[in-house]
């Protein structure tokens, strides 16, 4: 199971500070998980600027030009936000047992280890 998912909120805990022009601090929700789950695209967060080369669409409509889109973190420069505190936490796992229709089943929960909150 993975520390980070798809619709965590996160907080950035390395690079530049903000009044460098840096993201350290900013606080997002992850879009998208890449390459395995080592890199993590969050929203607002890492901006760059792409140049994509002009064409025509089959309508016949102008596409490129230069858009701002968000560009992969490594995992390892952001943290998971504590649902009670709003601040970053560590992930820990718990076995947990459910019970559906008279069967039980041993689930690994995530959970926040600063308040102990299930994630």
């Amino acid at each position: 199971m993975a520390k980070i998912k798809k619709g965590d909120l996160v907080q950035v805990i390395s690079g530049a500070k903000p009044e460098r022009g840096g993201d350290r601090g900013k606080q997002g929700k992850v879009l998208e998980v890449v390459d395995g789950g080592n890199r993590v695209v969050v929203e607002g967060v890492n901006y760059i600027t792409k140049h994509n080369r002009v064409g025509q669409t089959q309508r016949g409509t102008k596409t490129g030009g230069i858009e701002t889109l968000e560009a992969p973190i490594h995992v390892s420069n952001v943290a998971l936000v504590d649902p009670e505190t709003k601040k970053p936490t560590r992930v820990g796992f718990r076995l947990e047992e459910q019970v559906k229709d008279g069967v039980k089943k041993t689930v690994r929960v995530r959970y926040a280890k600063k308040s102990g909150k299930d994630i």
